[in-house]
């Protein structure tokens, strides 16, 4: 007998059909990795399992990108297995191709994404022989088994949906056309003058990174403007108040945000009416009315990362990632990769029990005193029918993040942290609106107005589950009698300073690049972006952190801060013409031609073309720039000349004198100068040891920078210093003298004695003709600087201090660590803090002891990068010798893997 094949996108999904299919088409067996009866064979995916390629002739390596090589524009896509996900790709592909499978059921997510990850899967099973199965589609919106059992009995047709399959595929294709090409291509430009200056762009993650440097432009051409405010109190029979001064009759400037009605922009102004209303009487006007405050939606991925970054300082990564552990390792929270805020409107009774299992159940940490909200919310009857919680139409792909009907057990503090927030907004959600007594009062004395603002809390609401039952802070406001008189007893000028907009934190990125289509003025490609923004819930961290990666944007505590980078490709983008790779209008069009493609009005054939003239477009303007420099808004540095003492001004490729032929590059190795980098280069002679930078073959790599003189030239220049004078004195040099310092300790590998020497503190017997000891430990480390004495207590006591300003080289988070000497790996490791578990107990043996989510974690993976001092790493790369060589930046496979010790963590380790 043929069966039909159900493919789904993720386990639970299969299982949620499994249960629902179970009563009407009998009792499944469950396999390795599928179920499977007399009628169905269900199985499912894992998210993506096939990514497109170009075909090999297509494929250039990155140590060969030219505009030799571009534009590339295959004539098709090959398919190839992600790695991780081979072993499931596999299992899928040999039930497609079953032979007593005789059709196939596509039950992926409801929406684009879900079509293209079934359709590669299809065509990679196919293998370019087509399998003639027939197919059919199951679209749903909600999981009850009712609504699995009622989607089976209206399954689409494969023609019905032919016209979402050519959106979802041109989709990636076009995604890859302009990331492969446009990168390449500024790549290529910028690597003109020689190494390998990776330069990447895309259709969402340049126009993200270009919201951060416009908002960056912002700041720093802000022009602070004094004004005053002026604040009075006045005394009334009940007591006192305070009003501030506003002019009633502003109006607001678009083309002055800054104007306000409550600013003077003259200290003369605000004096002048300080002194007229001082000791002076008043008449008060007031009015009062009710105000009610409804709880904010459900969460949806976006809003879920915002909050968390906001409240506990969690990035948006680890947001995604703690979520996705309560989906699939907890079972405590429902499928996080949403961008819908609402619940299907059949589950109502899900959200019934839902709440009854909170109400019982044996809630972890900071949830467990909800419980009583739980059951408060059963008892009167809160969880009702409602369209902002029960609505179809605000359903996508997935719906809002709720919890389960499963409570969790042995979360971490982070993981209990984030689930305490889906519990209290889904609690929440059903309760009824705070209600809030709002008064405003104006009193006037002589001709002159303030203005006072009071909000009493009537009925907390949905407010009480977050703990909020008592009366606001400024609700105490003393109440004036109807034609009571009162009298000034205090006035006060505050002298003020407007201030630049705020730096973006990952939480206002995030609602950035959400509401990206708010920007785009024309009506149609709004309106086509409407509810998308720039990326998907699912995939605006990993935008961010890659931004972070190629070093376009640094973290600052919680602000995002770009770099000399990314000011540059904005700069190269708009002098090339191609800005539009920078606006998320790019974005708008797509999708309003992709929406018009999916409902039969556009070919797949025409959009594509336009995608492809668009990457030929933009290699052509980079590959034709026939200008020494590219336009744009350039630094003056405060430092002078070292050859003339001139003025040295920026340009798009170096930092080149007015008066001489003094010049340097900006981008030595691969790398961006910060302006302020720049600065202290100049003055310093020397800046380093600088992380960054890359070889010609593109391998990563540390070293100092010197400016040094050419008497050749007569003019100083720029080198690299992978501290030669130090290397020659470990290899066959002359022998080290050391007499004059002091030894900081023995050395833990041969007991010789350890000291000072170049950039390391080394050993007596590493150095010089003869050596028989390889012991060696950087004087800074990740930024930390190591004192004599803390290399001392490590030698002397086994560790040092616990050290606070390592700065990992990738989230460029600052964290703390001891350094000790391991002896089985013969280096200098790091060793963080143990982690306790809740009750204070310490973590079991085995257990990770750095907390989750946090610095040290990153840090330590970071620091694998390099052993050692990392110096003959650099000097392998700059020395151009082979692959193997150069690759000695990345850590060895040993030293990758995570180690786990008792209690105390050996980190992965870096030049220690």
């Amino acid at each position: 007998m043929s069966k039909s094949l159900i493919i789904a996108e993720k386990p639970s999904v299969a299982q949620d059909i499994v249960r629902a299919l179970t009563p009407a088409a009998g009792k499944f067996d469950k396999h390795a990795d599928h179920f499977e009866n007399e009628r169905y064979v269900v199985t499912s995916a894992v998210g993506h399992l096939v990514e497109i390629k170009a075909p090999e002739a297509y494929d250039v390596k990155r140590g060969k990108w030219s505009f030799a090589h571009l534009p590339v524009v295959p004539p098709h896509f090959d398919l190839a297995p992600i790695d991780k996900s081979k072993s499931r790709l596999n299992a899928v592909v040999k039930l497609v191709r079953r032979k007593d499978v005789g059709e196939l059921i596509n039950a992926c997510d409801a929406g684009r994404e879900g079509e293209l990850i079934f359709r590669l899967i299809v065509q990679f099973a196919e293998g370019g022989k087509a399998l003639h199965k027939p197919v059919r589609r199951l679209w749903l919106q909600s999981m009850t088994p009712q609504a699995i059992r009622d989607g089976f009995d209206a399954l689409r047709s494969d023609a019905q949906m032919h016209g979402l399959a050519d959106a979802a595929r041109s989709r990636s294709e076009a995604d890859w056309l302009v990331g492969i090409n446009g990168t390449r291509a500024m790549t290529a430009f910028n690597s003109r003058d020689g190494g390998f200056f990776l330069t990447t762009v895309g259709r969402v993650q340049t126009p993200t990174l270009s919201i951060v440097v416009e908002r960056e432009e912002k700041i720093r051409k802000h022009v602070p403007r004094d004004y005053w405010e002026v604040k009075a109190s006045f005394l009334a029979k009940a007591g006192t108040y305070e009003g501030k001064w506003f002019d009633p009759k502003f109006k607001k400037n678009e083309d002055d945000p800054e104007l306000r009605a409550d600013r003077l922009w003259s200290a003369r102004d605000a004096q002048a009416i300080a002194d007229a209303v001082r000791g002076g009487s008043g008449t008060v006007r007031e009015e009062s009315k009710p105000s009610t405050q409804s709880s904010p939606l459900l969460y949806d991925l976006t809003t879920l990362q915002r909050e968390a970054n906001g409240r506990f300082g969690f990035s948006a990564k680890t947001t995604l990632s703690l979520a996705q552990a309560l989906y699939e390792k907890h079972k405590a929270l429902t499928y996080p990769r949403t961008d819908s805020r609402a619940l299907p409107e059949d589950y109502l009774g899900v959200a019934k029990k839902t709440m009854a299992v909170l109400a019982e159940g044996d809630l972890p940490g900071p949830s467990r005193e909800l419980a009583r909200h739980a059951k408060q919310a059963l008892k009167a009857d809160y969880v009702k029918p409602s369209k902002r919680v029960f609505d179809n139409a605000k359903v996508s792909d997935h719906f809002a993040i709720i919890p389960t009907l499963q409570t969790p057990t042995h979360l971490s503090e982070a993981e209990a942290k984030l689930y305490d927030l889906v519990v209290k907004r889904f609690i929440a959600v059903f309760f009824p609106p705070a209600e809030y007594l709002l008064t405003t009062r104006v009193t006037t004395v002589g001709a002159h107005a303030f203005q006072t603002n009071g909000r009493v809390l009537v009925n907390p609401g949905w407010l009480a589950v977050y703990g909020k039952e008592a009366q606001d802070e400024d609700a105490n406001l003393a109440p004036v009698q109807p034609g009571e008189s009162v009298r000034n007893v205090e006035v006060a000028v505050l002298a003020l300073k407007t201030r630049p907009p705020p730096r973006y934190t990952e939480a206002t990125l995030l609602s950035a690049m959400e509401g990206a289509g708010k920007l785009i003025e024309d009506d149609e490609l709004r309106a086509a972006m409407h509810d998308k923004g720039l990326g998907t819930p699912a995939t605006r961290a990993a935008i961010i952190e890659g931004l972070i990666l190629e070093k376009y944007m640094l973290r600052e505590g919680r602000e995002l801060v770009p770099t000399a980078k990314a000011f540059q490709l904005m700069t190269l983008l708009r002098g090339l013409d191609v800005e539009d790779l920078t606006k998320p209008e790019l974005t708008g069009d797509w999708e309003y031609r992709l929406l018009e493609m999916e409902h039969g009005r556009l070919a797949r054939s025409a959009f594509m073309r336009d995608v492809a003239a668009m990457a030929e477009r933009i290699v052509r303007k980079a590959k034709e720039y026939d200008r020494d420099t590219i336009p744009g808004d350039y630094a003056t540095l405060a430092t002078p000349c070292p050859n003339c003492g001139g003025v040295v001004k920026e340009n798009y490729r170096r930092f080149a004198c007015e008066a001489c032929e003094f010049s340097i590059t900006k981008i030595p190795g691969g790398r961006s100068f910060e302006i302020a980098e720049a600065e202290a280069f100049l003055r310093d002679k020397r800046i380093g040891p600088l992380e960054g930078f890359r070889s010609k073959a593109g391998w990563p790599f540390s070293a100092e920078l010197r400016l040094v003189h050419d008497d050749e030239i007569g003019n100083w220049k720029l080198e690299f210093d992978f501290g030669e004078d130090e290397r020659r004195a470990q290899q066959d040099g002359e022998p080290v003298d050391f007499s004059g310092q002091a030894s900081l300790g023995a050395c833990p590998k041969c007991k010789g004695h350890i000291y000072e020497h170049g950039t390391s503190y080394v050993c007596e017997h590493a150095v010089g003709p003869k050596q028989t000891c390889d012991f060696k430990s950087g004087k800074i480390i990740l930024q930390q600087p190591v004192a004599h004495e803390q290399m001392h207590k490590l030698l002397t006591v086994g560790r040092t201090d616990l050290l606070e300003n390592f700065v990992s080289n990738r989230t460029r988070r600052k964290f703390k660590a001891y350094l000790r000497y391991d002896p089985r790996e013969g280096k200098v490791v790091f060793e963080f803090e143990p982690r306790r578990e809740r009750g204070g107990k310490p973590p079991a043996k085995g257990a990770d002891a750095t907390p989750p989510g946090s610095a040290p974690a990153a840090a330590a993976k970071a620091a694998a990068r390099v052993a050692q001092s990392g110096e003959s790493a650099a000097q392998g790369a700059a020395k151009k010798v082979t692959s193997k060589r150069a690759a000695a930046t990345k850590a060895p496979a040993k030293e990758a893997a995570a180690k786990k010790a008792p209690a105390k963590k050996t980190a992965r380790r870096r030049g220690a």
